[in-house]
């Protein structure tokens, strides 16, 4: 498999409609010199990679690499997982993942958290592990690495993998955590998922297999029968060991030898399980017939209609022209996606639909189909996305289509050959750990380019036509329809409506005719910078327009092919009030569609074609945010097309219509999980009850209008200030011109719009009360708050910094109490919110999701630890597991270009900025314990706190075992 990176990889060839038990694939002749991984491929190996086998079978794929300085990447890859497993074993494979990490060979009971923090990696995104239904993998990424550090790594994953101590007292540790786990993932959103998989995956394991087990399963686990599986399937035969990062390759070559070199498996290595294949239902005639269909009623979800056609998955040889077919099966899913994109703008019968193929976790090679209607009738939505498919079947697309889509090929594979020096150690290590999942090859992005410049005569009509036909060949089509109304349909109905004859519509085949910049107006009368400053930060300088628009400027060749363009604008939030809240939400979703000037949403997407060029926006706290990644050579009309939408806004109508319909049908979607509605209503309550911040109901933006959208953003793109950062790999003087057609040439910006909000926060009041909210989920689900303000602003970002020390000693003592001590929660957090654009608003908050009993137990919890901390000060050693991981992330992310510029935002008008980039490392890595104490009797104060919790509908904090009674607030 090429590391394609617009398309997953796609087997070429279609199936027949039913297929005897799997046949091996003619065995090719293999040059033993070949490395394992290629061993049948014809593609050329990329030479940077080192390949390896040890004579007990324990595979090794090492590369050196330098991004970021310092950092080794491990995966300790084993094949298995959950389809592995017996019914009596369902979610050993994960249990084992939790065991594995508890204690083992050379790491005490509860130690391997500590231990890594200790090496510099942070638990959850350097150190991780990874089950899935055909693997497990073990992830280390580790920093500042010497031969040393890199040795001890080694050797405690060898002793994970190998030794783990699976002791009853261990297996009765792991399993509430498990099932917390559980828990968490569980609710409306899981139930579907588990019940999409039983009707797409009928009579397979990976439709009766998932991940995370069954209670019965898990709790009679004990350590007999988790020996035995470990026994089973943790073999060297079974193990791939990859590693990737700043040091001398041969040296991992040699650890990987060390530590890996004498394990040995018990007993015969078992055969992998037959997994299954999809199957046609019995009597069925012709290709791909209907087979499984079900009807799942949420009452919380949106309408989702899913359509699989599925075909055996079996292995193939990974070779130039398999890729190249995958090539031309990618071409043809990106055009008739391109069709259904532009039969939704139009407005009509969904919101949505997308085609996309893909191999399954070894079990099937699936067409899946994705329909969100727009209302209940949901059969003229499936109907129509039918016909625009039908249409693709019964007729080839036109060469302009094509070469249309072939340019966004180009431009994304070209761009990996520029940026390949840039791809992190911890990318390469994680896509050589795909590669193995479906067994096929990786290739470096120079040879993925050749193939595909050698593949471009290939890309005609007739085969485009030919491979379309192919994706929408199988054994069986299956479907699931999730729909908020009983009734509705009928899984039969559903049957019929897939298996009705249906014409093909050709209504929505897109104009592929090519638009130039060239063709567009110029934004105004071209103006130099009237001021120039050095920042005296590195190469970056500061330029000033006359019109009030600021640059922060660094041309630099430490990311080659890559260049960033953000523009901060406006107010933000503070932009809007209660009454014209709806529209910000709208705004996310619609202001760049709307269009600009002659270009609307089609021509803004055919104008960017074969170009890296993007239009991104958000809303943040007290800005708005324009955002592109480009190429020096695309800068100048990426700077234009984001100019031209403060120049000359367009305001169509139809993306705001389908950005209304898209929020109201998720709207009832929060209530379905306390996630959910933490989501909707956590910054509303946070906020004091501002209705600002309150998540607009489906009646609300109902009453909204595409000229009341363009009332309130008008005024917003034209007035406040302005700063752009452009950073990058790019010629400084071609961008200052550039910037000086475009930006130098908009009208003045003036001061914020009349009624902007001052940048002051309204705030929770302290409260030992809980707010109470509801949901309407699994009746044993709940999540738990507590927070604790602290404050905001730019002139006190030492302390805001050394908050988030603090906030790391509370997550970890939360996470050693909650998790690993009492098992009542999962993934517990501690989070720190400083806003630099505020005056105040920050927050320190603990947050948890856990069984209602539990809740109580959670508030008691975080007051003893908050109370601990404000007490007596930390050890050395436990604030030296806080702030080594911090010190190493801050030294990685230091060399990235992209940090320093996000250090400087809103330096322009705040020079006091500046001043703060150079203090980082020492503020967020120099401390004492009793710096830390201070803080915390400065913040942490029980008294000084907020609560709220998320109970399901019909529970009061008063029914909780250990609550005091009246302790509520109810919304």
């Amino acid at each position: 498999m090429l590391s394609l990176v617009v398309a997953p990889a796609l087997e070429a060839a279609s199936a027949p409609v039913r297929r005897p038990a799997p046949a091996k694939p003619a065995a090719p002749r293999v040059d033993p010199n070949t490395p394992w991984l290629y061993r049948g491929s014809d593609i050329p190996q990329d030479k940077e990679w080192i390949f390896g086998e040890l004579s007990n079978g324990v595979r090794y794929a090492v590369r050196k690499n330098g991004v970021p300085p310092g950092q080794v990447s491990i995966r300790v890859r084993m094949d298995v997982g959950s389809l592995y497993e017996q019914p009596s074993e369902m979610g050993y494979s994960h249990l084992l993942e939790h065991l594995v990490f508890r204690q083992s060979k050379y790491l005490g009971d509860g130690q391997a958290i500590s231990t890594f923090q200790r090496l510099g990696a942070t638990f959850g995104s350097d150190t991780n592990a990874l089950t899935g239904p055909i693997s497990t993998t073990f992830k280390l990424d580790l920093p500042d690495v010497s031969g040393a550090k890199v040795d001890e790594a080694m050797k405690l994953l060898s002793g994970m993998v190998i030794a783990p101590t699976l002791s009853e007292a261990n297996v009765r540790s792991d399993v509430p955590i498990v099932l917390a786990e559980k828990r968490e993932r569980g609710g409306t959103a899981e139930r579907v998922f588990e019940q999409t998989q039983q009707t797409l995956y009928a009579g397979q394991k990976l439709g009766s297999r998932p991940v995370i087990g069954t209670e019965a399963a898990l709790t009679g686990a004990n350590q007999a029968s988790v020996r035995a599986f470990h026994q089973r399937w943790y073999r060297p035969e079974n193990c791939v060991i990859v590693a990737v990062g700043d040091i001398d390759p041969a040296k991992l070559e040699a650890l990987i030898k060390t530590w890996f070199g004498d394990w040995r498996g018990v007993g015969p290595r078992m055969p992998e399980p037959p997994f299954g294949d999809p199957l046609a239902p019995k009597g069925a005639k012709g290709l791909a017939p209907v087979g499984e269909t079900r009807v799942i009623v949420e009452s919380t979800l949106p309408r989702q209609i899913t359509y699989a056609v599925l075909r055996p998955w079996r292995p193939v040889r990974d070779t130039v022209v398999y890729n190249q077919g995958i090539m031309i099966e990618s071409l043809a899913q990106a055009i008739i996606n391109r069709r259904l994109e532009a039969r939704a703008r139009a407005g009509g019968s969904f919101l949505v639909a997308q085609v996309d193929k893909q191999k399954i976790s070894r079990s099937a090679d699936v067409t899946y189909v994705s329909i969100t209607p727009l209302g209940p009738d949901w059969k003229t939505a499936l109907g129509d996305t039918r016909a625009v498919i039908a249409d693709a079947l019964a007729k080839p697309p036109t060469q302009e289509e094509i070469d249309r889509e072939v340019k966004e090929f180009a431009v994304a594979f070209e761009s990996s050959v520029e940026q390949r020096r840039l791809l992190p150690g911890a990318r390469l290590a994680d896509d050589m750990v795909t590669a193995l999942d479906i067994r096929e090859t990786i290739a470096s992005p120079e040879t993925v380019l050749d193939i595909f410049k050698r593949s471009i005569p290939l890309f005609t009509p007739a085969n485009v036509l030919a491979r379309t036909r192919a994706i929408f060949r199988g054994t069986v089509t299956r479907s699931v329809y999730v729909t908020p109304q009983a009734n509705e349909a009928s899984p039969q109905a559903l049957k019929l409506a897939l298996a009705a004859p249906i014409a093909a519509d050709g209504k929505s085949r897109v104009d592929a005719k090519p638009i130039d910049f060239a063709s567009l107006p110029p934004i105004g009368s071209a103006q130099q910078p009237s001021a120039r400053k050095n920042t005296g930060l590195l190469d970056i300088e500061q330029l000033d327009f006359a019109n009030g628009v600021k640059v922060l400027l660094w041309p630099t060749e430490d990311e080659p092919g890559r260049v960033t363009l953000k523009v901060r604008f406006g107010a933000g939030w503070r932009a809007f009030n209660p009454q014209t809240a709806p529209y910000a939400a709208l705004g996310d979703l619609a202001l760049v569609s709307s269009g600009e000037g002659k270009l609307g949403q089609e021509e803004i997407d055919k104008i960017m074609t074969g170009r890296k060029m993007g239009f991104d926006f958000k809303i943040e706290e007290s800005t708005f945010v324009f955002a592109a990644d480009t190429r020096s050579a695309d800068l100048a009309d990426q700077l234009y097309l984001f100019a031209a939408k403060f120049a000359t806004p367009r305001w169509d109508p139809q993306p705001v219509l389908r950005a209304k319909a898209a929020s109201k049908l998720s709207y009832a979607a929060f209530a379905a999980s306390p996630q959910g509605m933490l989501e909707r209503d956590l910054r509303y309550f946070e906020r004091n009850r501002d209705a600002t911040f309150r998540t607009p109901d489906p009646q609300e933006i109902e009453a909204t209008t595409p000229e009341g959208f363009r009332q309130v953003w008008e005024p917003i793109l034209r007035q406040g200030p302005m700063e752009i950062h452009l950073f990058g790999d790019f010629d400084r003087d071609a961008a200052v011109a550039a910037l000086a057609k475009t930006f130098g040439a908009l009208p003045a910006r003036g001061g914020l719009p009349a009624g902007t909000a001052p940048a002051t926060a309204r705030t929770l009041a302290p409260s030992l009360e809980p707010v109470l909210l509801h949901h309407n989920g699994d009746k044993d689900q709940a999540a738990a708050i507590i927070g604790w303000p602290t404050s905001g602003g730019a002139a006190n970002i030492r302390e805001s910094r050394q908050l988030e020390i603090l906030t790391q000693l509370l997550q970890n003592r939360v996470l050693e109490k909650l998790r690993e001590k009492l098992g009542q929660a999962y993934s517990p957090q501690a989070v720190n919110d400083w806003p630099v654009d505020l005056d105040n608003g920050g927050k320190i908050m603990v947050i948890a999701q856990l069984k209602p009993e539990a809740v109580p137990v959670f508030f008691q919890l975080a007051d003893e630890i908050a109370a601990d901390l404000v007490a007596r000060p930390v050890s050395a050693d436990e604030l030296g597991l806080v702030t080594e991981p911090l010190k190493q992330q801050l030294t990685r992310a230091g060399t990235s270009s992209a940090f320093i510029m996000y250090l400087m935002e809103g330096a322009t008008t705040d020079p006091v900025r500046f001043t703060t980039v150079r203090s980082v490392m020492n503020d967020y890595t120099v401390t004492t314990p009793e710096a830390m104490q201070a803080l915390a009797k400065k913040y942490l104060t029980r008294n000084a706190s907020w609560r709220l919790a998320v109970l399901p509908q019909g529970r009061t904090l008063a029914s909780l075992p250990g609550w005091v009674p009246g302790a509520v607030l109810t919304k």
